[in-house]
């Protein structure tokens, strides 16, 4: 009897040291850190496990999801749309995101990926729609913002966080792409007449500021030359002052003798300025030169008379 209430309790114990291992080994997860575990009691949520050691209550916990956080990206979907300017195109978008509340990701979706598809499809072609063709090539970044934008507002809901989106291509059938070739070849040619026609404009601007600049440099250099004329008409002129006042001052002292002396030395001047013509050749003198000549010694020789006169008197 004693032998067999010995192997019962060494059953027992061996029973429940088994018990304590297995529910050992069940109570305890490491969750790896690209991960969350989700938590269940009697089907109910209860917790969500973070990276690194945990535990839980062995047979009464379970873990019913494992979520990945880490970023992923949706397959490449091809949205059809009609432009604002009435052309059907098809886009080609994807989206990347990461599960941020993992029990929302498994509790208010079934299908995240199916869903956000759904959802990016409708923003697309709603974005889309209100550019025309040329807008919609050339403002996919825009376009990548206001899709990410107004998909993370139902992404929240669904424990989700977009990082971003992305048109990877748009693809036109090909009547429009010889439309737009032939746009582009007639807008080519209109920048080259532009290109030329801004080019003569500069040209005869150029022309028109070079025959500016020479009017100017002329009337500055005739201004110049009058102004010099002007200087030696006034230096003339108050030399002739000057000569007259030192006659006036001599015929004052001198009288007749020195009217007669400016009379002679005017008729020499006269004589000088015919004798040194290139033209002139023979040089008639009329029959009173020689008694004027002459006369020139006399009056000078009273001139100084007078002068020496004047001097003794003072």
């Amino acid at each position: 009897m004693s032998e067999v209430f010995q192997v019962v309790t060494a059953s027992f114990f061996l029973g429940l040291l088994l018990f304590l291992v297995v529910g050992a080994f069940k109570g305890t997860k490491v969750v790896p850190q690209s991960e969350e575990f989700v938590v269940e009691r009697f089907g109910k949520y209860t917790r969500t496990l973070g990276a690194g050691l945990n535990f839980i209550i062995p047979f009464l916990d379970r873990i019913a999801h494992e979520v990945s956080i880490l970023e992923r990206q949706l397959p490449e979907f091809i949205i059809s749309v009609i432009t604002k300017d009435n052309v059907e195109v098809q886009l080609k978008a994807t989206v990347f995101y990461r599960v941020t509340e993992a029990s929302q990701s498994v509790y208010r979706i079934q299908n995240v990926d199916r869903a956000l598809d759904t959802e990016a499809t409708s923003i697309v072609r709603s974005a889309g729609g209100r550019l025309d063709l040329d807008s919609l090539q050339s403002s996919r970044e825009s376009m990548n913002q206001e899709i990410a934008t107004n998909l993370q507002k139902k992404a929240i809901e669904w424990g989700l966080d977009i990082t971003s989106t992305a048109i990877t291509d748009v693809v036109i059938d090909d009547l429009t792409k010889d439309a737009q070739r032939q746009q582009l070849n007639a807008d080519r040619e209109r920048r080259a007449a532009v290109a030329i026609a801004e080019g003569q404009r500069t040209s005869v601007e150029l022309a028109a500021d070079a025959e500016l600049y020479q009017a100017e440099k002329q009337a500055e250099a005739l201004r110049i030359t009058a102004d010099a004329e002007a200087y030696a008409i006034k230096a003339k002129a108050e030399a002739d002052a000057e000569q007259t006042r030192v006659i006036a001052a001599a015929i004052a002292d001198n009288g007749q003798p020195a009217i007669n002396f400016e009379i002679a030395k005017r008729q020499v001047s006269a004589l000088e300025e015919v004798a040194s013509g290139e033209n002139t050749k023979t040089i008639i003198l009329p029959t009173n030169i020689t008694e004027t000549l002459g006369s020139i010694s006399g009056l000078l020789a009273a001139i100084g008379k007078e002068t020496s006169h004047v001097s003794t008197s003072k």
